[in-house]
């Protein structure tokens, strides 16, 4: 696909999701943590259920390094395994230790916390402090490469070319049109082509799949 055409999409999908943004609630930086590492293999929703009450009880990273995972674990285990209780509590005893107990800005000092990898560090990184980056999750993965924009088969080789392919002030805004994209019409499974404004840009749709 040539890269005008590639840009054509990307183009409809700011058309189609003006609005699109983080579905996560949070306030500042440490809130936007604590749900990201809690949203893995998990829906926002379900995050958005269960934070109000973690931020209740701890509302900063000082006041959750003081935490225990037993205490932790109950009001987040909807959500997942019990080590991304650990996890939370791991990093912000850093984040307190190290950082003054304000969540850092930088890719290096993020992805050293426990808990997060690139992808968790690249969302709050957009979400939290406004820097461009490009987080690439399961819906991003899979509509990217759907839809042509990228042919890669790994995370990493997405993000790399896909922030390539997306001018660096868009980063951010085009992770969120990916994620909506995968969220309400491009499924993993049976996706809904008819009802799709890129059907007639759409590779995938074009090869009848």
């Amino acid at each position: 696909m040539k890269r005008e055409q590639k840009l054509a999409i990307l183009d409809r999908l700011e058309e189609m999701y003006p609005e699109a943004k983080a579905e996560l609630v949070f306030s500042n930086p440490y809130e936007m943590l604590v749900a990201t590492i809690l949203s893995a293999q998990c829906t926002d929703r379900q995050v958005n259920k269960v934070t109000p009450a973690v931020f209740s009880h701890w509302p900063d990273a000082s006041a959750m390094a003081e935490a225990r995972t037993e205490e932790l674990y109950p009001l987040v285990k909807s959500c997942g395994f019990k080590s991304k209780a650990g996890n939370i509590i791991a990093a912000c005893r850093i984040i307190k230790e190290q950082h003054g107990g304000q969540v850092p800005d930088t890719m290096e000092a993020l992805t050293a916390l426990p808990g997060v990898g690139r992808k968790t560090a690249n969302v709050v990184l957009s979400n939290a402090f406004g820097i461009p980056a490009f987080a690439v999750d399961t819906h991003v993965f899979r509509v990217s490469n759907r839809l042509g924009l990228c042919r890669a088969d790994t995370v990493e080789e997405t993000e790399r070319q896909m922030t390539k392919l997306i001018p660096r002030e868009k980063w951010g805004q085009a992770h969120h049109w990916l994620i909506w994209h995968g969220r309400r019409l491009c499924r993993a499974q049976r996706p809904l082509c008819a009802e799709c404004g890129l059907k007639d840009l759409c590779p995938y749709h074009a090869g009848g799949k």
